[in-house]
Parts: structure tokens; C-alpha cells; sequence
């Protein structure tokens, strides 16, 4: 694990930026395919805009890159939220980053994928066809979830039996509804769908490697936890980071601070 302090917002997103734009050109330019895990939220906004830019400038080949989002919001457990709800990751990620991504450059809409509501079964295996995921980046909510794989006590799952969950459709807790709804929602949580469909933890803890960013002031808890206990535990689903071949983590000191 690389623990890597930044001064700053705009620091933390350059450094997350850097680190996939080099992990990625070092398949593309090859000519070998590139499958990227992504994240969302008010955390990556910067980091997608420094993106898009790095591959501009290089004038990157991404026909071969294809991204694998982490989530998206579902009506009732059944169904995608619309692509144009106010919270839809389809939404955020083409308006974050594949709109700004030079249309010259060779990206394929079909290349970008989501877990489906109606079938989350089908996203593990079309990742495994892919190759599985060369980077996956995180953020990390503040009760210690990564994608949408809620906090659950050891005596409702044992720790090998977490680490095995598969892509799924879930109800959010409360607390994470009530995270969103300050975070992204403005405050509405009539806005807040209550179901997702999750990347498990078995896909994201078999990328290659995994770059987690974190800049708010409620992540220094669940952080200094994971950091204390070392090792994993389904009560901090992040904590399964720790043993992580290829890990690090990228937190801002001006909003968080482990230290103390």
C-alpha cells in the first residue's frame, strides 16, 4: 500500500490524474486494450477534467480503452434511472468526461459501461471476457463503503464471504442516502433513488491495481479506523484495500487529516 498526502483539492486531483493517464498510455500506446474502472461523485470532478485533458494533449489512441463504472441508480431495484435524472452516472460521467474527451481520439460510446439494474449478473463476466480491470479508481463514503457495498457486521457475513460479493442490486442505507442527498442532491433527498446496482467487492479487489482519492472531512474516520485495524473486515468494506497487491491512496491534507 502507498500512502500519498496532497496539499490540496487540485493536488490530489493531478497526482489521481497522472496515475491513470501513465497506467493507461502504457497499454494504449502499446496498442494493447485498457479496461479502467471509474468512480463518481464530487471527488473525481477535477481529476476527469485533468483526464480528458492529458489524453487531448498526447492526442491518445483510445479506441482500445473501455471503462467500467462502479455504480448507477436504479427506480425500485429493477431498472436504470433515466440518463437524464439529475443524479445518473451516465449523466455525470458524459458530461465529466467522455464529453470532453477529442471525439478525434477514437472512443466508443459502446465501450463504456455500467452495471444494469435489470441484469447486474451479466457485468462480472463481461469484465473477466475483457481482460478484467487494469485500474480501478475509488472514493470512499463516510461510513467506509467503496462503490455501494455497505458496511455489514461480521456476525451477517464472514470476511472471505465479503470479499466474494458479486455485482448486485442493493438497498442503500439510510446513511448513505443521507451522505448523497448533502453531497450531490443539494440537499433534496426526494432526488436520492433508494436501490443501486453495485460493482461487488470480488471485481473491484481483482483489478491490478487500485487508486482510492479522498478529500472530505467526514472520510477522516472510517479512514483512521481502516489504517488502526490493518486488516479486513465487512463492518469497513474499504478496509479490504489494505491487502490490496497494488494499492494506494491519495487524500488532500487541507479537508482530511490521519495524522494524530
Amino acid at each position: 500500500m502507498l500512502l500519498e498526502t496532497s496539499r490540496d483539492f487540485a493536488e490530489m486531483s493531478a497526482i489521481g490524474a497522472s496515475v491513470i493517464f501513465a497506467d493507461a498510455m502504457s497499454r494504449l500506446a502499446n496498442g494493447k486494450p485498457y479496461n479502467l474502472g471509474l468512480a463518481t461523485g464530487n471527488t473525481m470532478v477535477d481529476l476527469y477534467d485533468r483526464l480528458a485533458a492529458k489524453f487531448n494533449e498526447a492526442k491518445a489512441d483510445l479506441a482500445l480503452l473501455s471503462t467500467w463504472n462502479l455504480d448507477e441508480y436504479s427506480l425500485e431495484g429493477t431498472c436504470a434511472v433515466p440518463h437524464d435524472h439529475p443524479l445518473s452516472y451516465w449523466k455525470y460521467m458524459h458530461e465529466m468526461l467522455f464529453a470532453k474527451l477529442d471525439p478525434a481520439l477514437g472512443f466508443r460510446e459502446e465501450n463504456a459501461h455500467f452495471p444494469d439494474p435489470a441484469s447486474p449478473e451479466t457485468y462480472d463476466p463481461a469484465i473477466a471476457a475483457a481482460g478484467g480491470l487494469d485500474l480501478q479508481l475509488l472514493g470512499i463514503g463516510f461510513n467506509g463503503h467503496i462503490a455501494f457495498n455497505e458496511p455489514m457486521q461480521e456476525n451477517e457475513i464472514s470476511v472471505d464471504a465479503f470479499a466474494k460479493l458479486p455485482t448486485r442490486v442493493l438497498p442503500l442505507s439510510n446513511e448513505t442516502i443521507v451522505q448523497n442527498t448533502h453531497v450531490t442532491a443539494n440537499g433534496d433527498s426526494s432526488l436520492v433513488p433508494r436501490y443501486a446496482a453495485t460493482m461487488g467487492m470480488a471485481p473491484i479487489l481483482s483489478a491490478k491495481k487500485c487508486l482510492l482519492l479522498a478529500c472530505f472531512a467526514e472520510q477522516t474516520a472510517p479512514l483512521k479506523a481502516i489504517i488502526a485495524k490493518g486488516c479486513p473486515t465487512p463492518f469497513l468494506p474499504a478496509s479490504y484495500l489494505w491487502r490490496h497487491p497494488d494499492f494506494r491512496l491519495v487524500y488532500t491534507t487541507d479537508k482530511i487529516q490521519l495524522g494524530g
